[in-house]
Order: C-alpha cells, then structure tokens, then sequence
C-alpha cells in the first residue's frame, strides 16, 4: 500500500470514529435531556452538595434543581442541627413541590452514641433528649424517619448485657416517636468492627425485641454489601422490619454502576416487593463537576430502568 493511501484511509477511519463518539454523546445528551423531570420508578432521595455545580451552594435553589431533575425526596443528615429558620424554609418549600423528607439524625453528640451499650443513666438521658429535640424538628419538615446509630461495643460487659441496654434505650426512644408517627430507623455500619450493630439480622432482633412500628431497620446497601453481602436474600430475611433503604456502590461508594453491585437487579427486586418509601442516596459522586453530576443523574436512569 502506497504511504499516502495509507494516510488517506487512517484519516477516514479516524474522522469515522469521531463521527461515532460524537453521535454516541449527543445521543446520550438528549436521551438525558427528555428524561429530564420526568420522576423515577423508585423515590431516590439526594442530599445537599449533590448538584452544587450546578444549582450553587444555596440549599433551598439545589432542592428546586434536583426537582427540575425528577426527584421526589431529599435527605439531610444535619437537619437538626440547622437553624429553626432554615428547618422552615427547607420544610415549606418541600411541601410546595410535592416532595418528601427523607431521614436525618438523631445527633447527641459523641457523648452518648458510643456509649448506650454501657447502660450509664447519663448516656440514655442525654439520647432521650435528643429524640425529644428530633420530634420538634420533624414537625418543620414532616419528616418520617429519624436515623439511629446504638453506637460501640462495651468490651467490658458481655454482649448480652450490652444488647439488653441498647434494646432499654431504643425502647424508650420509640415510646417518645410512636405518638407522633415517626419511627426512628437503625442504621448497620461497615465502618468499624466496633460497632455494635454489623449486620441485618442483629438489626432485626432489635427491632423485634423492641416490638415497636418506631423502631425499624434502615438497610443500606454499600454498608451491607462489606459487612454480608447476599443483598436480595437478606434483605428478604428482615424485610418485614425494613423501613427505609440507603445506596453505595462498593467499592469506593460512589452512585450505582460504579462499583460491583447490580443496582438494575436490587432495584428491580425492592420495587417489585412493593416497597414506597425513599431510597436514600448517602453515597459521593465519581466524577468532578458539572460533568461527575450529569453522570450521576444518567447513572440512576439507567440503573432505574428496570421495567
């Protein structure tokens, strides 16, 4: 072959695959731009910072952008620990669009959530006042679910003595929120093996032997991936206790699609349980910038097409 034919015909092939990638990207870019406010199959929930290259750092202008998105449920971890004047704003305006509160938490502080296991009167006091504070809080943004973390091991009592202290203070908790209808959900953590709660089924007993409709299971599904796996039989094993359901991929707990979880399945299987409630997204973003949070958005289309 002549040097210049070959030249030639590279530069086609080449002009041919840019004309490929940059069909490839319009394609996706208006497959993203039909869908956009269009809602989803199941209410996933993001928190603040998620779409902050795009909406800014105002809070109330990213929960309209994240509207705009098809979006029906936020979460905010710190929400009690906000202003009364922002917990307002943020429940009014929730309440304008349609859109639901997903959890925050029952934050006392490090002065009693390692320590409930120890049963020390101060500990469970101080946890009694902070779902007491939690009630008010609920109120401004109608919220449901409050999150609960029993905390660490107390390696010098025995692990029955610790699950009986933990099981009095969650009981004493569900007596405050049963009255007014929220139910504080307990979140199973991979972070440490310290922690006294490290998988579903230890969740489960507690909320049986609490026997209360405040006192449920929040399943989140990066923790549970690390410390169990066997995500659909476990779930199935404690879904009558499951209130409310966290997302992470793993490894790195990023969105779905970039880890080793099947999201398209996991979905798929919750929503075919007939499960309502939110799908919080507690999870970071793969990606920097407005293009990390485009993807993000296009990584939940995907994983949520399971119909």
């Amino acid at each position: 072959m002549k040097r210049s034919d070959f030249i030639k015909g590279s530069l086609l092939a080449a002009g041919a695959g840019l004309a490929g990638q940059t069909f490839a990207s319009t394609t996706q870019h208006t497959a993203n731009t039909m869908d956009k406010g269009k809602t989803f199959n199941l209410n996933y929930a993001p928190h603040q910072g998620m779409f902050k290259n795009h909406a800014g750092d105002n809070f109330l202008d990213e929960i309209r952008y994240m509207h705009d998105l098809g979006f029906r449920g936020i979460e905010d971890n710190g929400f009690l620990g906000r202003t009364l004047d922002e917990q307002k704003k943020i429940g009014d305006l929730l309440a304008k669009l349609g859109m639901t509160m997903g959890v925050f938490v029952v934050d006392g502080g490090q002065n009693w959530m390692p320590s409930l296991a120890t049963g020390k009167q101060e500990y469970v006091d101080k946890f009694v006042e902070t779902c007491k504070k939690s009630v008010e809080a609920a109120k401004y943004c109608h919220a449901k679910w409050v999150t609960v973390v029993p905390g660490f091991y107390e390696r010098k009592l025995p692990w029955g003595n610790q699950f009986s202290n933990i099981l009095t203070a969650m009981r004493k908790g569900a007596e405050i929120f049963e009255p007014h209808g929220l139910v504080m959900v307990l979140e199973t953590l991979s972070d440490t093996p310290d922690l006294f709660l490290q998988q579903t089924h230890e969740t489960y007993a507690l909320c049986k032997a609490v026997n209360s409709p405040s006192c449920k299971i929040l399943y989140d599904i990066y923790h549970m991936q690390r410390t169990e796996g066997d995500l659909i039989a476990n779930m199935n094993r404690c879904w009558d206790e499951i209130a409310y359901i966290q997302i992470g991929d793993n490894p790195g707990r990023k969105e779905p699609t970039t880890g080793e979880i099947n999201y398209k399945n996991v979905f798929k299987h919750i929503h075919s349980k007939g499960y309502k409630g939110i799908m919080g997204m507690e999870h970071g973003i793969s990606m920097p910038g407005k293009e990390g949070e485009d993807r993000l958005v296009a990584a939940y289309r995907e994983v949520d097409s399971f119909l």
